[in-house]
């Protein structure tokens, strides 16, 4: 396993980050456990999580599992959803911050997070409230860093920009979704993040499965993310065909490889510029020694470059416009 700075920081986390959306919920807390362990042992040390994940049980189930190697490990999770039925019980105001942040301590068994992250903008409360909160946390020593999630880029500028004039903690990562088959973030979010040194941590590396080679045209899913009708994995959005091109050049390169497409995926990212640390969710530990397979190798130049060009956005205006005048120095 290698390890990479996360963003503007001296932190160093593992190129491959474990997801715990599924612990406590389709993955049952004996399983959820072993996979962090087995992570851990295999040299793994960024661990992510969040607040409303399977209610908070997530968060316990990850607390009980690091507690005797806390220092090992770069513990991540999320504030912004709703935890409660009061009008105050969501969104990135001050209060909010500060009640959720002593729940997660607490389901977490820890007195400090390492990565505190926001989990979406909130178009109700200033940015300038919730950067004194998170800089106010980072202070007391409750935050060591934080980061943001499902930011626009001018959103992450912005957020950026008011943390360097008042002399705030700032973002130092960005966790979007990112896969061969979702890479919008080409257009602002990654050039901006190589700009500003921002790491960038993707959810749904795998394009919610759909990478895994488990899916075929014209056979739509009954089960699994795809299947859900308001996910962003589903079907409706994945079941494209230049989508489907980019699987036969996966399929192409893991039997050249002798990989699987998982590992194939999600190496190609391990290897993109500006990417951090792909986020890999696993349900089972099958699925986890699968996605672990995904490191100590590397594509060659030829096929990677060909998983680049088939999943590479359509030129358009501006970015057309753009490099065409752009300059070589």
């Amino acid at each position: 396993m290698q390890y990479r700075a996360l963003g503007k920081s001296g932190i160093l986390v593992s190129e491959l980050c474990l997801g715990t959306m599924t612990f406590g919920h389709t993955t049952d807390e004996r399983e959820s456990v072993e996979m962090i362990n087995r992570f851990l042992d295999k040299g793994g040390n960024f661990i992510d999580t969040a607040n409303v994940y399977a209610g908070g049980r997530s968060e316990e189930i990850v607390g009980k599992a690091i507690r005797e190697r806390r220092s090992d490990v770069v513990l991540a999770t999320k504030v912004r959803m709703k935890t409660g039925p009061g009008p105050n019980q969501v969104g990135l105001s001050r209060k909010h911050i500060m009640d959720a942040v002593e729940d997660s301590l607490r389901r977490l068994g820890t007195d400090y997070i390492d990565l505190y992250q926001v989990h979406v903008w909130d178009q109700v409360t200033p940015i300038e409230e919730t950067l004194r909160a998170l800089d106010d946390l980072v202070a007391s020593g409750k935050v060591r860093y934080i980061g943001c999630s499902n930011f626009l880029a001018y959103q992450l500028m912005k957020s950026l920009n008011l943390s360097d004039f008042n002399r705030y903690a700032r973002f130092i990562s960005i966790q979007p979704q990112y896969s061969l088959v979702c890479r919008s973030m080409d257009r602002e979010v990654l050039p901006l993040c190589l700009e500003e040194n921002v790491g960038v941590i993707p959810w749904a590396p795998l394009g919610g499965g759909f990478l895994t080679g488990r899916y075929e045209r014209g056979n739509e899913p009954t089960e699994g993310r795809l299947s859900n009708k308001n996910g962003e994995s589903r079907w409706e959005l994945r079941n494209t065909d230049k989508n489907f091109r980019i699987l036969d050049e996966v399929l192409g390169a893991a039997a050249e490889t002798n990989k699987t497409p998982a590992q194939v995926a999600l190496n190609w990212l391990i290897h993109k510029q500006g990417i951090t640390s792909p986020i890999f969710g696993a349900r089972t530990l099958e699925q986890f020694e699968d996605n672990m397979g995904a490191v100590g190798w590397k594509l060659s130049d030829s096929m990677w470059k060909r998983l680049d060009d088939v999943s590479a956005l359509e030129s358009e205006y501006p970015y057309r416009f753009i490099e065409k005048f752009h300059r070589q120095i």
